[in-house]
């Protein structure tokens, strides 16, 4: 039977700062083999993400909420950083899955890494055509996951910074207006 398992969050971090602390990153991982599963959901956590781990493509759009299912397990304001998913598994596999999540307004902006322990140029290909952040043969390597990890800090790292510009900027222009209204 599928379940959805619990995610737990190890942090080794000793960074204070919110925006930089890595177990910020969630990451939702998808494979049908419970071998595959407990592997990359370690490595995840030795690099202080906080990992869900499902053993379907079904499961996963439940937990995202895109299965058009009432009973879903999905969350309205959940917070995933990235999705990692297996090519290969019976019922969808992880390209199907990719597109779906793509063709959501709620989840296409958030990153899909496709694993595979077949390299198939074609396929690769395919996976990143339709929008895949990465595809990594497996087996994923501690480094695999942790590069991955750096450069999903650093994108949020800008979109924060872009943020706070935006909100300087608003508040410099609301000064000025109030400014010119009291002279």
């Amino acid at each position: 039977m599928a379940e959805v398992m619990r995610s737990e969050t190890l942090n080794i971090s000793n960074n204070t700062s919110s925006l930089a602390s890595p177990e910020l990153l969630h990451v939702l991982a998808v494979d049908d083999s419970i071998v595959d599963r407990k592997f990359i959901e370690r490595l995840l956590r030795v690099s202080s993400c906080k990992v869900t781990v499902v053993d379907s493509a079904t499961r996963a759009l439940q937990y995202l909420g895109l299965d058009g299912d009432n009973n879903s397990v999905g969350f309205e304001d959940l917070k995933i950083n990235l999705i990692m998913t297996d090519y290969s598994m019976p019922g969808m596999t992880g390209y199907e899955l990719l597109k779906k999540i793509k063709e959501s307004s709620a989840f296409k902006e958030i990153p899909v890494v496709i694993m595979s322990s077949e390299n198939i140029l074609p396929r690769i290909d395919r996976c990143l055509e339709e929008g895949a952040e990465d595809f990594l043969l497996k087996p994923v390597k501690l480094s695999d996951v942790k590069r991955l990890r750096d450069s999903l800090l650093k994108a949020e790292e800008r979109v924060f910074k872009n943020i706070m510009h935006k909100r300087e900027l608003e508040a410099n222009d609301i000064y000025s207006q109030l400014k010119r209204t009291k002279i």
